[in-house]
């Protein structure tokens, strides 16, 4: 499975965003399984809505829905024990900040031991650590 971030789904959508080449071509060559966290979709549909593109907001969501129906995506849900550990990478990472939508995503990577990772967002994603030591390796290229 490869972990998605909020930008990639903004990239994907928004034809004027300097990654939406970057992410249609992912997607369209993509062959695993997609996974995501509610935060990060929450952070991504704020993002279209704030800038405007409401229609886009619900074309997400569509393509989410579809994604999701021919097992290509689904969506990591956190419980209240995952909590300590989000504080303490928020706590960790506090000079950048770390938001929730990527603390979920360093959790997620540590649940599934693996770090493979779709972001618009070099330098959070180059400078964050999954199991503490773990890199991120970002398999958007632009």
């Amino acid at each position: 499975m490869i972990i998605v971030d909020s930008g990639f789904w903004f990239g994907l959508l928004d034809k004027r965003d300097s990654y939406h080449l970057a992410c249609r071509n992912f997607l369209a060559q993509c062959d695993e399984p997609l996974i995501t966290t509610y935060p990060v979709l929450t952070e991504a549909l704020h993002l279209l809505m704030s800038r405007g593109y409401a229609a886009q907001g619900l074309t997400l969501l569509d393509t989410l829905n579809q994604l999701q129906q021919t097992n290509a995506f689904s969506i990591f849900s956190l419980t209240d024990q995952h909590l300590p550990r989000i504080r303490q990478l928020m706590e960790q990472y506090l000079d950048l900040p770390m938001d929730l939508a990527d603390a979920s995503l360093v959790l997620l990577a540590e649940q599934l031991g693996d770090g493979r990772i779709v972001s618009t967002d070099q330098r959070d994603f180059n400078t964050y650590r999954w199991k503490n030591h773990q890199p991120f390796t970002n398999l958007l290229q632009r």
